[in-house]
């Protein structure tokens, strides 16, 4: 959920780091188009690397295939950090797979920006007027479309009702205090309230974004990156809550270590029991479910606590989705791959087979996990919304975000050092 901006000088340095050679992947800048065989090669770069949507995903490929037989698409997938360190790469070569992931927002614009990214305005206009428009906000830049949704959402706290249960917790918290006290509580009955990927560190954001939101307001938290100042109370403020968090040490041993997806990382913790909640976008369940056994029926959701005080609202929600966005210059193939994984066919397999959150109106009707429903009727609620920070924000800003909280985690910086340093980048990056 973004990476610093680099140069081209910076290129080799970091193709190597991320096991780039030279020369870009086959799909790469303009290589898939017809050869001798007549037939398009469509390379897709995606983040499914968890069951069940990886084989989900590969299945729809194969029955697109079948349905274009001059059409072969190539599928590159690569776990969260790993994607992220190869598409800086590739942004920095200029050469960009012919479809691939995207949260939009500020690193889309970059790659826009940088005349690398198709605008589908005039490709997608006969079907993607159809998607659900909440769905396709993160990918519009200047009125234009950049990126076609395939999934819609928010981040809340996912929680074992047993483990509540256990320790005489009878609903989930609505306040930061009250969340505070059922952190204690846990603790106390020998239970680890939290799980944390501190190893990946984009998971810890989440906290600061969200005490950020319910301090300082939702407009605040966008107006501080069109200011270039993170300096103002507000955000002081969610640092000193999250701190007062940590000193708790709510999170599991080994946390600062830890990954994500791994058989011994966050959602495998929660997913075994080992931990009361962890703070994690809709696609939770399934993670923890592949990563560990999944809690199944004890499995809840809550959003986000309102902090007494502040000036956000329990209404206000952060996240975001998933989209697909194309290289300037794809082949129609690409495209006509995009209308195939935005129709109401493959939305409701989606929705049926891997947890996401239906961008088309006519696949609602495959919703039926309650706690996948009840984050929906929290979307349908919001009064305010915002993106990802590391997505939403200038790729070095986001990344210096995700660095800093980290930082104040691990106990190495202040709730104002925090603040300064993100403002120090955001001005630099003027």
């Amino acid at each position: 959920m973004g990476d610093p901006a680099l140069s081209r000088r910076g290129f080799l340095a970091v193709s190597a780091a991320a096991g780039l050679g030279m020369t870009a992947l086959s799909g790469c800048g303009g290589d898939s188009d017809e050869g001798s065989s007549g037939t398009t090669t469509v390379e897709w770069w995606n983040i499914s690397t968890t069951q069940p949507t990886k084989d989900v995903w590969a299945s729809l490929a194969k029955e697109f295939e079948a349905r274009n037989p001059k059409v072969k698409i190539k599928i590159v997938q690569l776990e969260n950090d790993a994607y992220k360190s190869k598409m800086t790469a590739l942004t920095a070569s200029g050469k960009l797979p012919d479809i691939f992931h995207t949260w939009g927002g500020g690193v889309l614009r970059q790659q826009v920006d940088a005349g690398l990214v198709e605008d589908l305005s005039d490709r997608t206009k006969d079907w993607a007027e159809g998607l659900l428009p909440v769905a396709k906000e993160p990918y519009l830049i200047d009125d234009k479309v950049y990126g076609i949704p395939f999934d819609i959402g928010m981040v809340g706290f996912w929680y074992n009702k047993a483990l509540f249960e256990k320790a005489g917790i009878d609903a989930p918290p609505t306040t930061w205090t009250a969340f505070l006290d059922a952190v204690r509580t846990l603790k106390s009955e020998g239970v680890t309230p939290l799980a944390v990927a501190g190893k990946e560190k984009w998971p810890e954001m989440y906290y600061w974004a969200y005490l950020a939101m319910r301090t300082a307001g939702a407009d605040a938290v966008q107006q501080a990156a069109d200011d270039k100042d993170f300096t103002g109370p507000g955000f002081v403020q969610a640092g000193q809550h999250l701190k007062e968090l940590v000193d708790l040490q709510p999170f599991q041993k080994g946390f600062l270590g830890a990954a994500y997806s791994s058989p011994t990382g966050q959602a495998a913790t929660v997913g075994n029991g080992k931990a009361a909640m962890e703070l994690m976008g809709q696609w939770a369940p399934v993670v923890q479910a592949d990563a560990g056994k999944g809690l199944g029926d004890d499995l809840g959701f809550f959003p986000f606590p309102a902090v007494e005080g502040g000036k956000g609202a329990i209404t206000e929600v952060f996240g975001g989705g998933g989209g697909h966005a194309l290289r300037r210059g794809a082949p129609q193939a690409a495209v006509d791959f995009l209308e195939f994984f935005a129709s109401a066919a493959t939305d409701r397999e989606l929705v049926k087979k891997t947890g996401v959150l239906p961008v088309v109106p006519a696949a609602e009707s495959a919703l039926t996990d309650p706690n996948l429903s009840a984050v929906q009727k929290q979307l349908k609620a919001a009064t305010g919304f915002q993106l990802y920070l590391d997505q939403a924000y200038a790729p070095a800003v986001g990344q210096e975000v995700n660095d800093s909280v980290s930082a104040l985690i691990a106990g190495s910086k202040s709730a104002e050092q925090v603040t300064e340093s993100i403002t120090k980048v955001a001005k630099e990056e003027q």
